[in-house]
């Protein structure tokens, strides 16, 4: 795809979750469904597909309408078995989007097994909350799935605070800027959970009214952050997408919906969930793994950590490497200088720990990835690394 034909994720979402700014030429036309099938393979097929992540798969696939029991029910089975073995340990967006993919395309009797996971949320939820006023307006987790918590309580009718959501989800609240930039997918979701607020206020008073001010708002600094390429702000919501890329299936799933002009407020309509294109090539075969050739060229960079101190080492590593083999090699180098933990994620491996300083949502403190000083566009599992460069992870804030 050439480059200006590209519009990233975030984009996407802001068109596709926000109904007064849909974006018809976001999507697809159906001569051109068959198009769709590399995503569709991205989404199914990946490692980062698995488990509790797999509820993004599930979802996407149940509101585009693809009509395949099998598939379904292996993906269902994934995310039933993760909630079953880790369910104390979700985040509540974690929750929040699992039950957006159970019940979503359900008539309101077949999702009343549900119900449980609904109360759960909204205990969660109140976590979030309570750690914000101890917190100094931080929540346990960030804004982005805070938006999800608020999203998935009001479309199945949980509890929550009206009032509470006008005070957080104020436009100027610090929690929709990331490194002092707006974060423009954590804003999308933001409007997409107040829009459903909206819906559900019966009357025409002052909660109706400042909600319409919020999404008003926020859908006018969205629309600020467009760049002259004609993207739509920057990559990054939180840590973990920032050390992320838009070809890891989460962004696939998030992106096909879009493409086939729905949005997540359509995750109980059932009859516009029906409407699918029915006819798109999935193979649920998954691929034969070809083993990449390992090249005989060496090249050298130099790695920095940056705490209060710099420490700084030169790590040969073979040509085609990524970030995460410098960091894994510079590591068994100087293990007390160098040592660090990731976790795989949705957007791939994701560094939580270096020199044993740990990440924290309560303080906004996050390891930031960079080359030649600059931000990183890829993952740490990505991002390709070359002769001569300067790679850094650095201490900081959001």
């Amino acid at each position: 795809m050439r480059e200006s034909h590209q519009l990233p994720l975030v984009g996407l979402l802001l068109f596709s979750l926000i109904p007064s700014q849909l974006c018809t030429i976001c999507e697809v036309s159906k001569e051109n469904h068959s198009r769709l099938n590399p995503l569709l393979n991205t989404m199914i097929h990946s490692k980062y597909a698995r488990g509790i992540q797999a509820a993004n798969v599930l979802l996407s696939l149940k509101l585009v309408g693809i009509q395949d029991q099998n598939l379904e029910q292996q993906v269902l089975q994934e995310v039933s078995d993760s909630v079953e073995k880790k369910r104390s340990d979700l985040t509540s967006g974690e929750l929040a989007l699992v039950i957006l993919a159970l019940r979503a395309c359900q008539n309101s009797h077949e999702s009343v097994i549900y119900l449980h996971l609904v109360s759960q949320l909204e205990e969660k939820f109140q976590e979030e909350i309570e750690n914000m006023g101890v917190h100094d307006g931080n929540p346990l987790t960030n804004y982005y799935q805070l938006s999800l918590d608020v999203l998935t309580l009001c479309l199945f009718n949980g509890s929550y605070s009206i009032t509470e959501v006008k005070n957080y989800f104020t436009p100027a609240n610090k929690n929709f800027y990331f490194g002092g930039q707006f974060s423009v997918d954590t804003g999308a979701m933001a409007v997409l959970a107040l829009t459903c607020v909206k819906r559900s206020i019966q009357n025409n008073g002052e909660d109706l009214q400042e909600i319409n001010h919020h999404i008003e708002s926020l859908v006018k600094k969205i629309l600020s952050e467009k760049k002259r390429n004609g993207l739509i702000g920057n990559t990054y919501s939180t840590g973990e997408a920032m050390q992320g890329a838009f070809h890891m299936p989460i962004a696939a799933a998030q992106i096909l919906p879009a493409l086939m002009g729905k949005t997540y407020l359509d995750v109980n309509n059932v009859s516009s969930c029906a409407s699918g294109p029915g006819h798109l090539n999935i193979s649920t075969h998954e691929p034969i793994p070809v083993e990449p050739t390992i090249s005989s060229t060496w090249i050298s960079v130099n790695y920095t950590v940056q705490i209060n101190e710099t420490f700084s080492i030169q790590v040969s590593v073979p040509k085609g490497s990524v970030f995460l083999d410098v960091m894994e090699e510079a590591q068994k180098m100087n293990p007390t200088a160098f040592r660090f933990k990731y976790v795989e994620s949705s957007w791939g491996p994701y560094i939580i720990s270096v020199q044993g300083l740990e990440e924290n949502h309560n303080d906004r403190t996050y390891w930031q990835l960079l080359s030649e000083g600059k931000p990183v566009s890829q993952g740490v599992g990505s991002y390709v690394v070359h002769n001569g460069e300067n790679l850094e992870v650095r201490w900081s804030k959001y």
